[in-house]
């Protein structure tokens, strides 16, 4: 099963890198044929990639979310799977033009790290280990939404109307909506992986809260995050203001999953 999931995992790369080519060339060549064609690439990929993630479950007997690899190509899978929710549920295409360059980067990272199946470490072998990823997968996902379309967002005023980016982008008050709505999705997903994680460390550890740099940094983005939904909610704060925190949060997430495990090693380092 690991090499059948190999195969796919390779295959499931190129069809995210011919969506993504097609999606450039609907926005260069401003002709619709190309973003459908990439929609329905994009749905395949996602479906060859939950296979290959139930391949490598299969294969290492186990769910396939306990190191670097298996993590990556997970936060791949969530930011493709809430893109593409998005993508058709507001008939959105452009979004894909931006969300699959990110998708194709995380999946990329996920290729340069070991593939080895090794076994888990006793802190791992618990039921709480798919709440607690699964959760943060689907997050993180969210949140890279959100910063993509905050940077569309930040776009939005260099689009005319009449021309084929302002026909094909929603308006500014609609994007900030959905924006919002992406970051509600990740961060009530966070809090769900924090309250697991909590429980599962206590379990594990003996202690809910133990300051592992991983711990004190996905805090720091919830933060940040419930720090934008207050000023939204509380002052009514949207906008470019709103864009640009989205933005900043989503950088504070790929420092909470790659940086944290490459600069501060803790508890979380096995990820």
């Amino acid at each position: 099963m690991l090499q059948v999931e190999n195969t796919l995992f390779t295959i499931v790369m190129i069809i995210y890198f011919v969506s993504m080519i097609l999606y450039f060339i609907f926005i260069a060549a401003k002709k619709e044929t190309f973003s459908k064609i990439a929609v329905y690439l994009h749905l395949g990929a996602l479906v060859l990639h939950t296979a290959a993630l139930v391949c490598r479950g299969i294969g290492a007997g186990r769910l396939p979310l306990t190191n670097q690899y298996e993590f990556a190509t997970s936060f791949a899978w969530g930011l493709s799977l809430v893109s593409l929710i998005f993508i058709w549920k507001f008939k959105f295409p452009v979004l894909g033009a931006f969300a699959a360059p990110v998708i194709f980067l995380i999946i990329g990272y996920a290729a340069m790290q070991s593939k080895e199946v090794k076994e888990l470490m006793p802190a791992l072998r618990s039921n709480w280990l798919g709440f607690h990823v699964s959760t943060a997968i689907i997050s993180y996902g969210a949140f890279g939404v959100s910063f993509v379309l905050g940077i569309i967002f930040l776009l939005r005023d260099r689009m005319k109307e009449e021309s084929f980016w302002g026909q094909h982008t929603p308006a500014k008050e609609k994007l900030d909506m959905i924006s919002y709505r992406a970051v509600a999705l990740g961060l009530l997903f966070l809090t769900f992986t924090i309250i697991t994680g909590a429980i599962w460390a206590e379990r594990a550890w003996g202690s809910y809260w133990s300051w592992d740099p991983k711990e004190t940094w996905s805090l720091v983005t919830w933060i940040i995050y419930a720090i934008y939904l207050h000023l939204r909610i509380r002052r009514g704060w949207e906008g470019k203001a709103a864009a640009t925190f989205a933005v900043i949060g989503f950088v504070c997430v790929i420092f909470t999953y790659i940086g944290v495990n490459t600069f501060l090693p803790g508890l979380h380092s096995y990820k």
